[in-house]
């Protein structure tokens, strides 16, 4: 899911999107709006650190400001406002985005989207292994099988695991444990971060262990993606892919910023 399938689904009642096809058809028909402002940067100001443009706060499409916790987020925000040249490209800002959707949207759903996460873990990726060939099915043992682990001893409960596509429920006791610890992640910008980086890698039990500090971004990507490098292999790539692949990366790396320091 991408951060506009996101806003779109999260997005404030008074402020959803419309469909993101259509939304991107529309944006495709429009001319980007020309940058109006000289210097983005950064101000503290309510114990908050708010995106300035030319000195005044940037603003939410809902009209909120553009202001985080972190400093460190705030600071790589007006680096995205500051890389823009005579237009303003929204499609070259997945970290504005993403705030975008946690400040209008995921502060007033929190629960709906903590709920969709636990859901997640329901029908984790990593939980479907393959039954052959052996190569792929030593490569998901060896890569997998420590993450979750580790991520089990965590939470203090076991996930079942499915060879193929046949669905296989949790147990009620696991989802449950996996709520307890997801509730560790407060504040609105920090669970955009966890929402996205899960939909992104497919998988409930990568975001949280890489939340928890038990793996880091470089080997959540990589855990994610260990199918898709095996095909490559085995295939190669074609690059309209490799394109849409870097595309997301992008987007992983601003939710993981989210996440960690949101």
């Amino acid at each position: 899911m991408s951060t506009d399938d996101f806003l779109a689904r999260f997005g404030s009642p008074g402020q959803r999107q419309p469909d993101p096809v259509a939304a991107a058809q529309q944006a495709m028909r429009n001319p980007l709006p020309a940058r109006f402002y000289k210097e983005a940067g950064v101000i503290e100001r309510d114990g908050l650190h708010h995106v300035a443009l030319d000195g005044r706060t940037a603003r939410t499409p809902a009209r909120k400001p553009l202001a985080v916790s972190s400093r460190s987020v705030a600071e790589a925000l007006a680096a995205e406002w500051q890389a823009q040249e005579q237009t303003i490209d929204p499609a070259a800002m997945p970290l504005t985005r993403l705030v975008n959707s946690a400040l209008d949207g995921v502060a007033d759903q929190d629960a709906a989207v903590r709920a969709e996460i636990v859901r997640y873990a329901g029908s984790d990726a990593i939980c479907y292994r393959a039954g052959e060939p052996e190569a792929l099915v030593e490569r998901q043992n060896a890569v997998w099988q420590p993450i979750l682990s580790a991520v089990e001893g965590l939470i203090g409960a076991r996930f079942l695991l499915a060879e193929g596509i046949v669905f296989v429920a949790q147990p009620q006791t696991t989802l449950d444990a996996v709520a307890g610890r997801l509730a560790k992640i407060s504040g609105p910008v920090a669970l955009a971060g966890a929402h996205n980086v899960m939909t992104l890698t497919g998988s409930t039990i990568l975001m949280l262990a890489l939340a928890n500090g038990l793996i880091d971004a470089e080997a959540t990507w990589t855990a994610a993606h260990l199918d898709e490098d095996y095909q490559i292999e085995v295939w190669g790539q074609d690059e309209e892919a490799a394109e849409r692949r870097a595309l997301r990366r992008r987007e992983f790396d601003a939710a993981v910023l989210l996440l960690k320091e949101g």
